[in-house]
């Protein structure tokens, strides 16, 4: 990229802590935000552990109205991107024309949940129990919209939805949208909230969730020889990108630059991915290009790491064609080991998790990482986090149908105040 792309702003909510910096320290700890799950009424369901936010209050980030018009996952949304904004020190109208501050918000299923909801209110009660606001909240791009709403912003504000690969493009997409000078200040992120007996019914019938028989924190166990699937989550995270100038002249802390990133298809399956890995090798071959760097020049990798028998065997096997023999000396983390999966939240809270290992220098663990798979024989951090400074991190996102999207994020100061790599 040629005009440096940085990032001043870090936002999430995750099942093991509301705030970057609450999120930061649990996941460097290994804590886990597994919970045991039941489905009221319903005898034999497939489903037993889940990742949620837990104690989470919507007014506390939004006003009662903006939280009863927004979905969950809406909510998020709101709640990451005002947290972002306040770490950023933005103040739309002073520091930013409302007319040049963008939203990229993506998603897999936005407000989708809505749909159950409101099928439920007409079978009980008839039409006119379902909401009118059920359409509002429910249709994917609310997520961008109300954000845009609640803060002003009159940029340019979208919602794409990649599946699971969704919160890494967002980070693509508004780097590129920067670049060509569309805005000044963009919050880019992703956001999922479909916690609902429908859809885990419907990803249990797949065979992609997790069977775990103990205890529920040892469910989520990426690239482990025991993994048996994914821990359903929910979540969402923010970052405030800017122009590098732009953000000197804010004078504020500068936590790292987007380095580049791309995005491949598979054109194999709607769910399962291409074995041989192809589409992820290019996509991370495609971001290095793009990025302007050698396969030695990634020294962290956050994977997409879901913990089911595919992903992990595939993933692995990408990273090793990607960079060669570089992969072996390579730590990489998987943050699903203890925010399970949040879909199309995953990129962006896996892109705010290596900022913040970039920026403090630290590679979070892969906890549950207890019998190594002969086929998945790379350094996955097992257990506790390591101390690293290092300068580039790679994160990887594959989502359903196909789509592989890789990011490239690069050191730009250290939090003890150690020199820049820019």
């Amino acid at each position: 990229m040629d005009n440096d792309i940085v990032i001043t702003g870090l936002g999430a909510v995750t099942p093991i802590g509301e705030g970057a910096e609450e999120f930061w320290e649990n996941l460097v700890a290994g804590v886990s935000g597994a919970n045991s799950f039941e489905a009221d009424e319903l005898d034999d369901f497939p489903v037993n552990v889940i990742c949620d936010v837990k104690d989470f209050n919507p007014v506390d980030y939004m006003t009662r109205k903006e939280a009863r018009l927004s979905s969950r996952s809406t909510q998020f949304a709101l709640t990451s991107t005002r947290q972002a904004l306040a770490d950023a020190d933005i103040e739309i109208g002073s520091d930013v024309a409302p007319e040049r501050m963008g939203i990229v918000m993506n998603t897999g299923g936005g407000g989708i949940i809505e749909a159950e909801i409101g099928t439920r209110a007409l079978m009980a009660k008839g039409p006119r129990a379902v909401s009118p606001f059920m359409v509002p909240r429910g249709m994917p791009n609310a997520v961008s919209s109300a954000v845009a709403m609640s803060l002003g912003a009159k940029g340019p504000a979208l919602t794409s939805t990649l599946a699971c690969a969704s919160g890494s493009y967002a980070v693509v997409q508004a780097s590129q949208m920067l670049q060509r000078g569309e805005a000044d200040v963009i919050v880019a992120g992703g956001c999922e909230s479909v916690i609902s007996t429908v859809y885990m019914a419907g990803l249990a019938r797949m065979g992609a969730l997790s069977k775990w028989p103990g205890d529920p924190a040892g469910a989520s166990r990426p690239f482990d020889a025991e993994r048996s699937g994914f821990v359903f989550g929910e979540g969402g995270a923010a970052m405030v990108l800017e122009r590098e100038e732009h953000a000197q002249r804010r004078g504020v802390t500068i936590y790292a630059k987007v380095l580049g990133g791309s995005m491949t298809n598979d054109a194999f399956h709607i769910t399962a991915p291409d074995p041989g890995g192809e589409g992820a090798i290019r996509a991370i071959l495609l971001a290095l290009e793009d990025a302007g760097l050698e396969v030695t020049d990634v020294e962290v990798i956050f994977a997409h790491g879901t913990s089911t028998p595919l992903n992990d065997v595939t993933e692995t096997k990408a990273i090793k064609t990607a960079l060669g023999e570089h992969a072996y000396s390579t730590p990489i983390s998987a943050t699903k080991s203890m925010i399970g999966h949040t879909m199309g939240a995953a990129g962006a809270i896996s892109a705010v998790a290596a900022v913040q290992g970039l920026y403090n220098g630290l590679v979070p663990p892969t906890i549950n990482y207890m019998t190594p798979d002969p086929d998945c024989d790379l350094d996955y951090t097992p257990l506790t986090a390591r101390s690293l400074a290092h300068r580039t991190s790679m994160i990887n996102a594959f989502g359903f149908g196909g789509h592989n999207v890789v990011l490239l994020l690069g050191a730009y100061g250290r939090a003890n105040g150690g020199e820049s790599s820019n």
